[in-house]
């Protein structure tokens, strides 16, 4: 059993009225996860013989605090991204986020051997890199992340010291650009034969994924269009 304690910094010029959880002006930084239970089967509490204290502090967010700044995306970590990619595509700021967020996120866990797959740590980095194009893409089917600047991609492969290099990364992410882009494809046929039908149900989706890889996000995204 665990009890959480919270830290929070507050943004904004003026003082946020209510809690946390109730103005978002209110940023959670970290929190202190302190163990001291272990439940048994029938449901009783018996204390540890040591307890421990977890703190949940990620490195973005305490540069926030450090650098003053009242977004992880205006710390210099993300600087790189957030310029190239305001620069490249226009975007509003959620998508702005997003994209630089996953591309980022996706050079780390390519940067570290990990490849698109269907399970696992490779179905993590899969959904990260097509959840970004499926974003560049909805407003203009034109923009590639072959157009992406090897520069923001070098300062995060430097900084976390991952073992592959640029290129590694650029032509993973293409081709898993290419791959989806061919998914995107039939999945409209597919997805426009099946809507014909009505209302898509819970056996429609399932038959979708299971039939033509078709997962839900990427379905309700086409339907969208």
């Amino acid at each position: 059993m665990v009890q959480r304690t919270h830290g929070a910094l507050r943004t904004g010029s003026t003082p946020p009225q209510g809690t946390p959880t109730t103005d978002e002006r209110w940023v959670e930084v970290w929190n202190h996860v302190t163990i001291r239970y272990r439940r048994r089967d029938d449901g009783r509490l018996e204390p540890l013989e040591q307890c421990g204290v977890d703190t949940g502090l990620g490195l973005e967010r305490l540069l926030s605090v450090l650098q003053g700044k009242p977004s992880v995306y205006e710390c210099d970590l993300f600087e790189p991204w957030v310029g190239t990619i305001a620069l490249l595509w226009r975007l509003d700021g959620r998508q702005l986020r997003l994209v630089v967020d996953h591309l980022r996120s996706a050079t780390v866990v390519i940067g570290d051997s990990v490849r698109p797959s269907n399970t696992g740590r490779g179905y993590v980095l899969r959904r990260l890199v097509r959840r970004a194009l499926t974003t560049l893409w909805r407003d203009d089917p034109s923009r590639s992340l072959g157009d992406l600047p090897d520069d923001p991609v070098s300062h995060t492969l430097d900084h976390f010291m991952l073992r592959h290099g640029v290129p590694a990364v650029r032509e993973v992410l293409r081709d898993e650009e290419r791959s989806f882009a061919d998914l995107l494809r039939r999945g409209r046929v597919v997805v426009s034969r099946q809507r014909r039908r009505g209302p898509l149900t819970a056996h429609d989706y399932h038959y979708l994924h299971d039939t033509h890889g078709l997962p839900r996000e990427l379905v309700d995204a086409l339907l969208d269009e």
